[in-house]
């Protein structure tokens, strides 16, 4: 099932941990509702770059995000964040021009210097921006 154009339900709740646990990561209808307005912003970003976003998280469900260690109040669980790359574009990059572009986002992060975070809100987002890398937590901007 196509959220958007060019994502799927399917490519926003996958988790391999889930499947090999039995852990049931299926959205509620909140958080399905959730998943269109984030899907919205990934096409823009996909737009932004005229290339593919590769998600590698999207929804959680509270079960599958205690058992990675997500935080609790993490907004993968309420369909309102996912973790990508973009074919050909470093995560820096993406961030940098996500950054000076108008697509709406709440929270952008550089995780680690191998992903993008995204998240968005139903609202007023905050356009915050962080890095995060190994043992030094949160930092604002694009460190």
């Amino acid at each position: 099932m196509f959220i958007t154009p060019h994502f799927t339900l399917d490519e926003m709740t996958v988790s391999q941990i889930a499947a090999r646990e039995g852990l049931d990561n299926t959205p509620t209808p909140e958080a399905l509702a959730n998943l269109q307005v984030l899907c919205g912003a990934l096409e823009r970003v996909r737009a932004l770059f005229g290339t593919p976003v590769i998600v590698s998280s999207g929804y959680r469900s509270s079960a599958l995000n205690r058992r990675i260690g997500g935080s609790p109040t993490s907004q993968h669980v309420l369909g309102l964040a996912a973790d990508f790359t973009v074919i050909k574009v470093s995560p820096r990059e993406a961030v940098r021009k996500i950054c000076d572009s108008d697509v709406p986002f709440d929270q952008l992060i550089l995780e680690f210097d191998r992903w993008v975070h995204l998240s968005v809100v139903n609202g007023t987002p905050r356009r915050q921006v962080l890095t995060i890398r190994k043992g030094t937590g949160y930092l604002p901007g694009l460190q």
